[in-house]
């Protein structure tokens, strides 16, 4: 049997469609276009010329990897396809000079890609669920909103202080959690967040328009005290409202909670909570 791995294009597309993956409506194919150019790799591994399993990478802020979409043919299933594959995508990504971190981002319940990540060298980072609601005004209590930080060196010396002294892990868009170093905070990127403080300026809130299909209002917030902070939920919502108004496909709140701050969710609360999502990684020197 002849088995190649290589970069998949344009003209593998109709190969991709072909494809039997059980998966319904999947966003490889109604993205590829997209997913596949600018910082975005898909590769391919064929046997005898057929599309038998799919992975790829995107690179963050030039330094940063994330691995997924991984897929496999039902047909193919059983034969270790998709670690080959995906050990092949992590050297191709490490190939991009100034890479210093390789991640994956997986659920919980998803255990046969947790074991193709270890298998290919990453270890287990972190844990978030993601929390989602299409509405903030139930966690209201009538607080004045909190006020915006425009200052570029404020809003670094809350990332500093919050983030990345402690390496924990930051949410730079929904599904895409890294661990906290000033590389992550350059570029674009960093002034599509807008930063507001409580009155007390010992607590803050991130907010920021981001896309997955649906239109999220992406909040990262890294204390416990979610739901005892007043103003906190006014803050979200006149973004939230903007985000809501224009939006076509859907909108919501997005929230990534650690284990500690979903246990403090109160009874009756209107997020939806899947099963946590578990950051897989290996940091380069």
């Amino acid at each position: 049997m002849n088995e190649t791995i290589r970069q998949l294009t344009g003209d593998d597309f109709q190969a991709l469609q072909d494809m039997d993956t059980g998966i319904d409506d999947d966003y490889v194919i109604r993205v590829f276009d997209r997913i596949s150019t600018g910082p975005n790799r898909i590769f391919g591994l064929f046997q005898d010329g057929q599309l038998a399993s799919i992975g790829g990478y995107t690179i963050f802020a030039g330094s940063y990897a994330m691995l997924g979409r991984m897929r496999s043919d039902l047909r193919f299933r059983g034969q270790s396809l998709s670690s080959r594959l995906m050990a092949h995508v992590r050297d191709a990504a490490l190939e991009h000079p100034g890479i210093r971190f390789v991640g994956a981002n997986t659920q919980e319940f998803n255990l046969p890609a947790q074991r193709v990540l270890e298998k290919i060298g990453l270890s287990r980072q972190a844990e978030l669920f993601s929390a989602i609601t299409e509405t903030v005004e139930v966690f209201e209590t009538g607080a004045a909103p909190w006020r915006k930080i425009d200052s570029h060196d404020e809003k670094m010396r809350w990332l500093e202080a919050v983030y990345i002294r402690s390496g924990r892990v930051f949410p730079l868009e929904c599904y895409y959690p890294f661990p906290a170093t000033p590389d992550l905070f350059s570029g674009e990127a960093f002034a599509q967040w807008d930063f507001h403080e409580n009155p007390a300026r010992d607590r803050i809130v991130i907010t920021k328009h981001d896309v997955k299909k649906y239109d999220y209002l992406h909040t990262i917030y890294p204390w416990e005290d979610l739901f005892d902070q007043p103003g906190l939920w006014e803050t979200l919502r006149a973004p939230f409202e903007k985000i809501r108004h224009d939006s076509r496909e859907g909108a919501f709140v997005w929230i990534d909670l650690t284990r500690a701050q979903a246990s403090k969710l109160p009874d009756g609360h209107p997020f939806d909570l899947p099963s946590p999502w578990f950051l897989y990684g290996t940091e380069l020197d």
